[in-house]
């Protein structure tokens, strides 16, 4: 049985803005085991890249942790000196930003980036680090690493600034990735290539990864487990084949129907009416209430739904969601 590498219980990440406190991460639990890929799914505003985020302790202002627990390997990082986590930072967790465009410095090359990345935690000469930086521009298959390890970042393609991104990010053997949505502003083609290339990476490094992202299309292939996010708390959580297969949160069964897939038999897609609600003063009772369509005044507009296991390792937060599995079962059916 697999051993677990990280678990987040009830964490609380807020936003003190002028407006008001946001509560953009509000009792997140989630865990990974090691050699695991798990799937953060929600749209946009749901609190994965802040719990991400939460997770190094690199939350920008005015964002603060104001509660919960962030166990890796049994110990708390949230209770870790400064000069403890960058010692993780990079080197035991590493993390792939959303644009890589914003994360390379334009000023310096390449290879002089990757050079100082693995020298802060390996204890090499600058030829060693270099030879180390080709290597992994070999390993993210970069082609001609010993002649694009000297450009600037204007000189690469987004595909290639994200191959970068990676490579650095595995520059020191994480035991953990965290890649945050590492195909926004990419091609269909070159998104199909990355993802790849991190399932392949994952697999012959033997690390664990949590996969951020808002399409249900992308983890399908990638992700061992999924957990759901929606406005700063986790609707739903279980394997992959149990979220696409039986989904049991409304939620999730309205993120699936409005995939396209050649696999489901339906006429159209489905729309999610609303949006994700106002944190500052987000709605009482379950948050999805007002867009969801099996809601029921007096129960789901009151009731904070928690986490509950409806059966083993499928986490469900909903109140209604025996009542609607019994009403309106979904399941996916093969042409």
């Amino acid at each position: 049985m697999a051993k677990e590498l990280l678990r987040i219980e009830d964490l609380k990440t807020y936003f003190y803005t002028w407006a008001g406190v946001v509560k953009a991460v509000d009792g997140v639990t989630l865990k990974i085991n090691e050699g695991e890929t798990l799937g953060l799914v929600g749209e946009s505003g749901s609190g994965k890249s802040v719990t991400a985020l939460s997770i190094l302790r690199i939350v920008p202002k005015p964002g603060k942790i104001i509660g919960g627990k962030i166990l890796y390997k049994g110990e708390n990082l949230l209770e870790k000196k400064e000069n403890e986590m960058l010692k993780i930072r990079g080197k035991e967790i590493a993390y792939v930003f959303q644009d890589p465009a914003t994360s390379l410095n334009p000023v310096f090359n390449i290879a002089s980036q990757l050079v100082e990345v693995i020298r802060r935690h390996q204890n090499v000469t600058k030829e060693e680090a270099l030879k180390k930086a080709i290597e992994l521009f070999k390993l993210v298959e970069i082609p001609d690493p010993e002649v694009k390890i000297w450009n600037y970042p204007h000189q690469l393609s987004g595909g290639m600034k994200q191959r970068m991104a990676v490579a650095r990010a595995l520059s020191c053997q994480p035991n953990l990735l965290l890649a945050d949505e590492p195909t926004t502003a990419l091609d269909v083609t070159i998104q199909a290539q990355i993802l790849d290339l991190l399932k392949n990476l994952k697999q012959k490094l033997g690390m664990a990864m949590i996969l951020i992202t808002h399409d249900m299309g992308v983890v399908a292939g990638v992700a061992d487990r999924i957990t759901v996010l929606y406005a700063g708390r986790v609707c739903e959580s279980a394997s992959t084949r149990t979220i696409f297969y039986n989904p049991l949160h409304p939620y999730t069964r309205a993120l699936l129907e409005a995939v396209p897939s050649l696999a489901l038999r339906r006429e159209k897609l489905k729309v999610i009416p609303g949006a994700i609600p106002n944190l500052i003063e987000p709605p009482s009772g379950c948050r999805f209430h007002p867009r969801c369509e099996f809601a029921k005044e007096g129960v789901c507009t009151l009731k904070v739904p928690e986490l509950e296991e409806m059966e083993p390792d499928h986490y469900v937060a909903c109140v209604r969601a025996s009542e609607i599995e019994a009403e309106s079962p979904i399941r996916m059916e093969t042409t």
